[in-house]
Formats: structure tokens, C-alpha cells, sequence
């Protein structure tokens, strides 16, 4: 019986002996197994550039026109004829109303009566003072006799010169009988038309000048010594895009003329203006068109895509690819981003570089990278 016993327990130890060492192998292996290399993650990489970058600034701008004139009579009148039409084109000079000016002729007649009556006048005057002056040389009359003619011939002249005066007044109103356009432009809506009666104060019509227009828009202030900078070397060139209809598009090419002289408080911004020749009227006052200026270009920075850059809780990083496929993190300071590539700065960053620019989101510092096709990211220089 205690035989039996001894070997049943015999039993159970060697057992328990191979269960142990059947556990032990097992998690020797799976300890192995986590220490191979870890597989792996595929990416897209590209190469650090170096080139000029031209600093494009784009904003929303609205057209305006660089002057717009409202058309008012000097005179109470009734209008007499209407020369022009809505909507023409009128040029600097040209007729646009006439108005009745019976009294202002006739204001005129008389002032030019009265102006050759002075004339005679002072003929006469001067004739007598001639004759009064010889008198008085031969003691024949007093000198207060002749301080009398004198004065009578002071006296014409200063009449005639009043009457002279009265008589360019009364041209000057007999002018304003024909109305003529200020500036050259587009009409507008005409309010009267002939045998209305006008005062002063009415608008007849207002004249647009809408070739060359104006662009009005806004830039950050940070832009705004760069553009002073680059209006003192020259003309700046902006361009505008607006819409042709179907889906298509025109750009206008003109130059900037305005930098305001004072920075919106309350937005940050300053106010700009471009002129733009427009003799088709394609640009229209009031129209909303998508404006472009280069002010200045970044010359000889380091590049890369813009999906390269790494934001972290900190800072912006690069993800660098060393010979090892082993990637590691590079801070980086972004100083523009333009159409697709970010210009950057930063301690180690050279040209030729090669970094993530996809599939960064699954790496980490130390993580092993292989390219998952030929790379296609835009690289610069």
C-alpha cells in the first residue's frame, strides 16, 4: 500500500516537472519573439530644398471708382435741351444739358451797355482834363478847378473797371446755361429732362470714372513695412481675378498706388488700393474680385511640403530619415507657407535632408520607416 502511494506521488512530480518546463520554454519564446525587430512603418519622404520663394499675399478686394462727380446747375433754370443719354460715355468738355438763359442774355446786354457807356464817359472826361491842364498852365483857372476834372476822371475809371467786372460776372452766368461733363465717365440715371425746372442744389447726373478703376482692399499690418519697402524700390504689380462666367476666370494685371496711412484698430489691417486700366468695363464699381501681389520674394530659404510639418504639444517638427531608416524629430520654426511648401528655419536643418511628408501619424522618435511607393511629394530647389 505504501508502495502504491510512493509511486502515485513519484508520478505527479514528474508531472508537475514537465508542465514547468513546457510553461518556461513557451515564454522564453514569446520573450524572444518581442525582442526582434519591429516591423516597419511605411511612409512617403521627401527631400529638404533650398530656393527663392515669392511671397504671394492674397486678399479680397472690392472695385471702386477713382472719382465720381454729381452734376449740379449754378443757375435756377428750366432745362432746355438734354444732349446726352443714360449709361453713355461721356468725355471731359462734352455738352450734357442746356439750359434757357433769355435772362441771362439779357442781364448781359445790359451790362455791356452800361460798360460802353462808362467807356465814353471817360473819354469825355479825359479829353476835358486835357483841356482844363493847359488852362491852368496859362493861370486861366484855379487848381482846385483842376483837382475837380481830376477826380471826375478818377472817378469814370473806377466806375468803368466796376462795370468791367460785372460784365465777366454776368459771362460766367451765361456760361453756366451749357453744362458740360467735369471729368470723362459713365452716366448715370438722368432725373430731369427737358423743361424741368432746376435749382442749384439738384442732381442732374452723376459721371463715373471707370477708366483707369481702382481696387480697394485690406492686408494684415505685418505686411505693411515689406510693402512700403517695395513701393519705394518701384511699381508694385497686383493682379485681380474676376469672374468671366462658365466656370472661367480673367486676370487683370495693374500696379499698387495707395498704402493708407493709418492701421484698422479694431481689425488689425491696413487699407490698400491698385489701379487697373479698364477699357473694356469689364471691372465694375462695386464688384468683388480676388486680389495678388508679390512684394517681395525669400531668397536661398530651406523648403519642404507643408504636410511635412509636425505640430507637437510645444513646438512644429520634422520627422528626419536617417541612414538606418530610423526617424527622428527635428524642431523647426515655420517662417511662410506658400502654395504647398512651408519655408522653414531651425539648429541642424540642412539641405538634402530627407523627411516624412506621409504617414508621420503612426511614428514615433526611434520608429523604423520604408517608403511605400517612389515619392511624389513636391520638393523645392
Amino acid at each position: 500500500m505504501r508502495l502504491r502511494v510512493r509511486f502515485t506521488m513519484a508520478g505527479v512530480l514528474l508531472a508537475a516537472v514537465i508542465g514547468g518546463t513546457w510553461v518556461w520554454h513557451n515564454h522564453s519564446a514569446a520573450t524572444d519573439a518581442g525582442k526582434k525587430i519591429p516591423e516597419a512603418i511605411q511612409v512617403v519622404t521627401a527631400l529638404v530644398g533650398r530656393s527663392s520663394v515669392p511671397v504671394t499675399l492674397t486678399a479680397n478686394g472690392t472695385v471702386s471708382a477713382q472719382q465720381t462727380v454729381a452734376v449740379r446747375p449754378q443757375l435756377s433754370a428750366m432745362i432746355r435741351s438734354v444732349h446726352i443719354r443714360e449709361g453713355q460715355f461721356v468725355q471731359s468738355g462734352e455738352r450734357l444739358f442746356t439750359l434757357d438763359a433769355r435772362t441771362e442774355d439779357a442781364n448781359l446786354s445790359r451790362t455791356e451797355g452800361l460798360l460802353a457807356k462808362s467807356r465814353a464817359e471817360l473819354r469825355n472826361a479825359e479829353r476835358n482834363l486835357e483841356r482844363q491842364r493847359e488852362l491852368f498852365e496859362q493861370h486861366f483857372i484855379s487848381q482846385a478847378a483842376l483837382d475837380v476834372a481830376e477826380n471826375q476822371v478818377d472817378s469814370l475809371r473806377a466806375q468803368l473797371a466796376v462795370d468791367q467786372a460785372t460784365m465777366q460776372a454776368n459771362r460766367i452766368a451765361r456760361g453756366f446755361s451749357e453744362i458740360k461733363a467735369p471729368i470723362a465717365g459713365r452716366t448715370g440715371a438722368i432725373v430731369v429732362h427737358q423743361g424741368s425746372l432746376v435749382q442749384p442744389n439738384d442732381s442732374l447726373v452723376n459721371i463715373t470714372q471707370i477708366d483707369p478703376i481702382n481696387v480697394s482692399f485690406t492686408l494684415p499690418e505685418r505686411e505693411l513695412v515689406p510693402l512700403q519697402q517695395a513701393l519705394a524700390k518701384g511699381d508694385v504689380p497686383v493682379e485681380v481675378e474676376l469672374d468671366a462666367g462658365q466656370k472661367q476666370t480673367q486676370t487683370r494685371k495693374g500696379k499698387l498706388t495707395f498704402i493708407d496711412n493709418v492701421v484698422d484698430t479694431a481689425s488689425g489691417t491696413i487699407l490698400l488700393k491698385a489701379e487697373f486700366p479698364n477699357s473694356d468695363s469689364h471691372l465694375w464699381p462695386g464688384m468683388f474680385v480676388t486680389v495678388r501681389l508679390v512684394p517681395r520674394t525669400v531668397e536661398n530659404a530651406l523648403t519642404v511640403p507643408v504636410q511635412a510639418v509636425q505640430t507637437g504639444p510645444e513646438r512644429k517638427f520634422l520627422y528626419v530619415v536617417g541612414d538606418n531608416s530610423h526617424v527622428r524629430s527635428l524642431p523647426v520654426n515655420v517662417l511662410l507657407i506658400q502654395e504647398g511648401l512651408a519655408v522653414i528655419s531651425g539648429e541642424g536643418i540642412m539641405q538634402g535632408m530627407r523627411v516624412v511628408a506621409e504617414g508621420a501619424q503612426n511614428l514615433r522618435p526611434g520608429s523604423v520607416v520604408t517608403e511605400s511607393r517612389p515619392s511624389l511629394a513636391p520638393t523645392a530647389g
